[in-house]
């Protein structure tokens, strides 16, 4: 009997707060922010098909659920929808038309601090400045929307696709995000995972920084200045992405250490991997392929493992700028579609190591008519005269094992993804 009646304030109170939650239907032409004023937190408002004009805000757990995806304007004033409260559930509408003040950061959805556990699914945010800006609220979901933004405007005049300021344990999944500045823009950022999205027409794909513990899996970045772009991180993980026809970079790592980058397909971008001021990364079983430089390598990008990629038909394999030898493939090495040497014992590694960066490679930056006669005996005997004569040697990125085939069979399949235009 005791235990019944300490009890019985819980169960009154848990069955009060399932009574208070209740579907409030919203039909066309009625007032929504009246209807979300009304609301008791927790409930559900199901918003018939129709136009909702003004600037929502939204100060209590609710979800917002779209019946036939109606359409929510700000008339390009300020914030379509602002979110304060935690626990707030976005799906099903079209968003659209939020004012263009990049010092107001004007957004299609705001989460402003404290969102946390916000929801924002299956909805259209469209001609918005910012499409979402999430600011220190943590452990939200964004999943399966469609971003776009003012695609006229200049691109530094448009906001980003999804911004992440300051935020724990967001999961970006499966948007479509285009023609914003950035498609994702993440600073000071930790634990979340972006996966299954697509990035393009915009100027970075995804645009990392100060960010750490990240997982970026499965993303498609394509037709944008650079696909992604991770600067001053550690302990990220990048995995099974395909970036391509990227007009500078497919995927940028600066500043970087204590990361893996594996399983990724990179191909007809300008440079395919940009590798700058790099310390203890892992690169590894990634497709380099018909990009116009596969690697450009420099600043003291050092100490990193780089083992059973496929470097295939890159008009430059490798651009490096330093001042000794770098070694990778020191395991088990990498494959060079470019690699002129012997395999006399049939185990499937060279029997002389790779080098790039040679002296032709040099010759042919500085002067590129010459790549007209990188085929002939005669520059080919001066890469053989070049290794004979250590006077004549640069500094190269050296492959002490070259693989004589390709782990990846499928690569033809990536030739010819360029930038339009290039």
């Amino acid at each position: 009997m005791r235990t019944i009646i300490r009890g019985f304030p819980l169960l009154l109170f848990l069955a009060m707060a399932f009574v208070q939650a209740a579907t409030v239907q919203v039909p066309a032409g009625s007032s929504l922010q009246q209807a979300i004023a009304g609301a008791h937190a927790g409930d559900v408002l199901e918003i018939a098909r129709g136009h909702y004009q003004g600037n929502f805000l939204i100060d209590k757990k609710l979800t917002l659920r779209g019946i036939n995806r109606p359409t929510l304007s700000a008339a390009q004033k300020g914030d379509t929808i602002r979110v304060t409260a935690a626990d707030v559930v976005i799906e099903g509408l079209i968003v659209r038309d939020s004012g263009d003040s990049l010092k107001d950061q004007n957004a299609g959805i705001y989460l402003y601090p404290g969102a946390h556990r916000a929801v924002v699914r299956h909805c259209d945010l469209t001609y918005n400045l910012f499409g979402l800006w999430i600011e220190k609220s943590n452990d939200v979901l964004i999943e399966g929307n469609l971003i776009t933004g003012k695609r006229e405007y200049n691109s530094s005049q448009r906001g980003n696709g999804v911004q992440l300021y300051n935020t724990n344990g967001a999961r970006i999944i499966g948007n479509n995000i285009s023609f914003v500045r950035d498609a994702l823009y993440v600073d000071v950022s930790h634990h979340a995972i972006f996966k299954s999205n697509k990035l393009h027409h915009s100027r970075y794909g995804s645009h990392y920084m100060n960010s750490y513990y990240n997982l970026w899996e499965d993303n498609d970045s394509y037709y944008n200045r650079g696909g992604l772009a991770l600067m001053e991180v550690r302990n990220q993980t990048v995995r099974n992405n395909r970036t391509w026809g990227n007009s500078d970079h497919g995927i940028m790592l600066r500043t970087m250490q204590d990361s893996v980058v594996e399983n990724n397909v990179i191909a007809g971008n300008n440079r395919g991997l940009f590798i700058y001021d790099v310390e203890y990364v892992t690169i590894k079983n990634n497709l380099i392929v018909d990009n116009h430089v596969g690697v450009h390598l420099s600043a003291g990008s050092t100490r990193n493992e780089v083992e059973g990629n496929d470097f295939i038909s890159n008009r430059e394999q490798i651009r490096y700028v330093g001042a000794k030898d770098e070694k990778w493939g020191v395991k088990s090495g990498n494959h060079w579609s470019n690699y002129l040497g012997w395999d006399r014992n049939g185990d499937g590694i060279g029997d002389v190591a790779y080098e790039a960066n040679d002296m032709v490679d040099r010759l042919s930056w500085r002067y590129p008519s010459t790549k007209l006669l990188l085929a002939s005996p005669a520059v080919q005997a001066l890469r053989l005269v070049s290794q004979q004569f250590p006077v004549l040697r640069v500094p190269s990125v050296v492959d002490p094992k070259p693989r004589m085939q390709p782990t990846n069979k499928q690569w033809n399949q990536w030739h010819g993804k360029h930038y339009p235009g290039q």
